[in-house]
This record gives structure tokens, C-alpha cells and sequence, in this order.
């Protein structure tokens, strides 16, 4: 049911929500933003997760589906006004709807996987949030991220997510050495996408090597992989380009190798 009174960007509800933009009070608290009915509905799927709802009072109706969703959960539904619900957006026109939920990382995984997509050292939260909804849609079994990447939960990598960051296990602050010996301990090799690797991804797909277990170590933007992990993958692996382009940006060599990765574990 909708409480009653319509609060307001000054309403302490309101004031303790919006700093949630800020990384450490997600962490201090445990809970992070998720706004727009797409995501807010995949939040709901999820409704132990999901704390309460801001929403304009016209999304009520016109999104009827997420407030029968919130109701059967007993999440509380909070009318606001809309400057309220657009202190709560990091988008130039608030779609009029936040979820305040439950932080969704995982301690990282020790059980042996397929796939598996990480990042190191990425620190654009509108690719952190692709990396997670390309590995999502790959089928890739969970997402890593190093201590230096972006919080996921930030506003701009959940709404890059699409709801994905509710799909695939993620964990965070991760070491990347100790994580490849854990990888390597349960059978996963590990690959670099590195536009310079030795070998090239069309190899890996004539030769077999995807079909194996697979991690898959996505770099910085600028950057690419710090110095030294070339020597602790299997094989570093370049991405063919056919064409005059310079590079791919991360996004697309993501989605480029996990779904080459899927597609030959699926044979």
C-alpha cells in the first residue's frame, strides 16, 4: 500500500536516499539506488532485496505492474512529488520511479564455473554496467571486479545494467593474482583481451581453446591491463580488426570474446 502524504525532495526520507550517490555511504549503509521501471520491476523479481519505492503517484497506474509487484512483497510504496524523484536520478528527465535496495555483491566465488567475465582496473561506471549486462546476456556464470574498478551499485553502472546487476553473481575489491590462482586451482583457464596478445581470438576459436572454462580479463579504458598480467594468463588475445578502426572500446571486445566464448562452449 502507498503511504500517505506525498513527500518532498526535502522530506528526511528523501535527503537519507540521495546520499546513496556517494560510494561510501553505500557501503556504510548497504544499499544502493535503482531507478526506472525497468530496472525498479527486476529489482521486485528479487523482493527480498528491495528496501521501498519512490514513485510519482502516476506511475502507480501507469506502471500498475510494479506497484501489485511492491504490494505483494509488503515493500513500501512512497509517493513523492517530482522534484523529489529527480533528486534521486542521475538522468536529465527522471522517469519518476526509485527502488532503494540491498547491495547485491557476492563474496568471490571458489566453485568452478564456465564463464566467467572480469574486470581490472575499469573505471567508467557506463562500462561496468554494460560488461555486466553483456555477461548476463552471454550466459556468463558471474562478474569480477578488482578494488580499482567502479562500484557497480554506482547510478550510472546500475542503469547501464538493464536490471542485469539482479541476474549475475558480481563480486568486488577483488585481487587479481589471488584470483587466478583461485580460478586456476578449480580448472578455469584465464584469458587477457589484449589488443597487442600473442595469439588472436579467431585462433581460439579454430583450435578449441574456447570451449574450455574460461575467465575472461577485460583492462582499463585508457590503459588497458596493468603491467605484469600478461604473465600470469594463459594467452593474451587480441580481437582480429578487418577493418581501418584504431581499436575496439571495451564494451565491444566484451561482448565480442564472451559471446565467442559462449558460442563454442554451446557446441
Amino acid at each position: 500500500m502507498a503511504s500517505p502524504g506525498l513527500l518532498t525532495a526535502q522530506s528526511a526520507r528523501i535527503k537519507q536516499a540521495r546520499r546513496l550517490a556517494t560510494r561510501a555511504f553505500r557501503r556504510k549503509i548497504g544499499r544502493f539506488l535503482v531507478e526506472g521501471p525497468q530496472a525498479v520491476r527486476e529489482a521486485l523479481e528479487h523482493r527480498e532485496l528491495v528496501i521501498e519505492v519512490y514513485a510519482e503517484p502516476a506511475l502507480a497506474t501507469r506502471h500498475r505492474d510494479l506497484y501489485d509487484l511492491a504490494a505483494a512483497a509488503g515493500v513500501p510504496w512512497f509517493e513523492v512529488d517530482r522534484a523529489a524523484v529527480e533528486s534521486l536520478s542521475e538522468t536529465v528527465t527522471s522517469q519518476g520511479v526509485v527502488a532503494v535496495c540491498s547491495l547485491v555483491t557476492v563474496p568471490l566465488p571458489d566453485s568452478s564455473f564456465q564463464l566467467v567475465a572480469a574486470g581490472v582496473q575499469v573505471r567508467d561506471p557506463g562500462n561496468v554496467g554494460t560488461l555486466i549486462r553483456t555477461a548476463d546476456a552471454a550466459g556468463a556464470d558471474a562478474v569480477v571486479l578488482t578494488s580499482e574498478s567502479v562500484d557497480p551499485h554506482n547510478p550510472k553502472a546500475v542503469r547501464a545494467s538493464v536490471g542485469s546487476i539482479f541476474h549475475v553473481p558480481i563480486s568486488t575489491d577483488v585481487d587479481i593474482v589471488a584470483a587466478v590462482e583461485t580460478w586456476r586451482a578449480h580448472g578455469l583457464q584465464v584469458l587477457a583481451a589484449d589488443g597487442y596478445g600473442a595469439t588472436d581470438l579467431d585462433t581460439c576459436i579454430d583450435d578449441g581453446t574456447l570451449a574450455k572454462p574460461t575467465v575472461w580479463l577485460f583492462g582499463n579504458e585508457a590503459h588497458g591491463l596493468p603491467d605484469g598480467i600478461n604473465a600470469l594468463v594463459d594467452h593474451s588475445v587480441k580481437v582480429p580488426i578487418y577493418g581501418r578502426a584504431e581499436s575496439l572500446n571495451l564494451a565491444t571486445a566484451a561482448a565480442i570474446c564472451l559471446y565467442a566464448s559462449a558460442r563454442a562452449q554451446r557446441r
